[in-house]
């Protein structure tokens, strides 16, 4: 703590916050806010992406993040972020407050309804103009956390969803679907420069790797039975990196069906790791959107996915990647025989068709360009909003919005 406190004795005077050293540059006024709010901290897809999207676009916004303690605002703030911490709602509306008493106008960004709601109710003291966006990637609990998106419906608030099969989830839980902009994940071009690159093929599939949280969601039971139930298969390695609750019992499954899966836990740099694998498997029917399978078509290695969930929406059999008919082992088995045995110019000309869609439609460019026009601030506010009950008049900041910040670096950390 008292090293925390030494770094950040120059930082404005509230707790838990701290500064980037970017942030000191007086350009920042310019940047229009954008205040992030992450409801973990973990460096899983929903942070990773909010990172990154800070990180495409540093001239357009200035994001302030707010979130939990851990890897992911951590890394936010190693890249020269303001974070402020909280740990409880109770905090979050401690933190909101004195940033709108800093702010005139920001867009709002949330990752649960709930925070959404908190900094809509905030507003109606502090009078604000603010632009409202709640980011959803996706469900562990589909009637629990979907079902909970309705809460926003009487308010003005704009849905990203991930990826199209998360857009018709929205709509199954009653959100209107005029009100859903879809909005892909995707990769920085910094990021795909340190993937680890797979050499071209000379035979068919000979080893894969899978990428996840060892939770029954993921579905790696249906892997384990798609190769016990094959003795075509027996021999057939496969590494799962991911940890979770489940990792040991998973263990004792492939040890006790004799198969080569071999499950190992976390694992550092996964980037690193494509390149070793001849496909990768993503077995997850209700994944919101799937990184990892992003990642892996950067990295030259053909992907192996369920036909239901997020990358089965930008996945094309045979194309840019194969499917399997999701929750069938036996299905699975049936791809996994065919591909050990497929042609290494289909495998060559898969993996090049998956690398110009992460260039082109898949490209990160094309996700930022709709998140500027999603974070932009509201039109129908273009002078100053009434002054708040807590502030006076003379103490609201000015109103500018520029595009000349600085940078806030771009790299990304992980952890599976």
């Amino acid at each position: 703590m008292r090293l925390f406190l030494r770094r950040h004795a120059c930082s404005s005077l509230l707790p838990e916050f701290s500064k980037g050293g970017n942030l000191c540059d007086s350009r920042d006024i310019d940047r229009y806010p954008v205040l992030y709010i992450l409801h973990s901290a973990e460096m899983y897809g929903t942070e990773r992406m909010a990172i990154a999207t800070a990180s495409g676009l540093p001239r357009e916004f200035r994001t302030i993040f707010l979130g939990p303690r851990g890897p992911a605002t951590w890394e936010a703030e190693r890249l020269g972020f303001e974070v402020h911490y909280f740990h409880s709602s109770r905090e979050l509306i401690q933190r909101l407050r004195l940033l709108f008493e800093r702010h005139a106008r920001m867009t709002v960004v949330s990752t649960l309804p709930r925070f959404s709601l908190i900094a809509i109710g905030l507003n109606v003291v502090y009078r604000r103009s603010i632009r409202h966006v709640c980011v959803i990637h996706g469900s562990c609990d589909e009637k629990r956390d979907y079902g909970a998106i309705r809460w926003l419906n009487p308010f003005d608030v704009t849905f990203v969803a991930v990826s199209q099969f998360v857009k018709e989830k929205l709509i199954e839980y009653g959100m209107p679907a005029h009100r859903i902009e879809v909005v892909r994940n995707f990769i920085l071009p910094e990021q795909i420069e340190n993937i680890s690159k797979r050499g071209r093929f000379a035979a068919g599939i000979q080893r894969a790797l899978c990428v996840g949280r060892t939770e029954y969601v993921k579905r790696f039971d249906v892997l384990l039975d798609a190769v016990s139930s094959q003795p075509e298969l027996a021999d057939f390695q496969v590494d799962v990196a991911g940890h979770g609750d489940l990792l040991d019992e998973l263990r004792r499954r492939a040890t006790a069906g004799r198969s080569a899966v071999r499950f190992l836990g976390f694992v550092e740099n996964i980037e690193q790791r494509y390149a070793t694998a001849d496909l990768l498997i993503h077995p997850c029917p209700s994944e919101s959107f799937g990184l990892v399978v992003l990642e892996a078509m950067a990295a030259g290695v053909p992907v192996l996915v369920a036909d239901r969930g997020g990358p089965a929406t930008f996945v094309e059999h045979g194309v840019t990647g194969f499917k399997y008919r999701a929750g069938d082992p036996h299905d699975l088995a049936r791809q996994l025989i065919k591909l050990r045995s497929a042609d290494a110019g289909c495998l060559n000309q898969v993996a090049d068709n998956a690398t110009r869609e992460i260039e082109t439609r898949l490209s990160a460019a094309a996700s930022l360009d709709r998140y500027q026009q999603v974070f932009a601030p509201m039109p129908q506010y273009a002078g100053k909003p009434a002054p708040s009950r807590f502030v006076r008049a003379s103490q609201q900041p000015a109103l500018r919005h520029g595009a000349n910040g600085a940078g806030d670096g771009a790299g990304v950390g992980r952890r599976v």
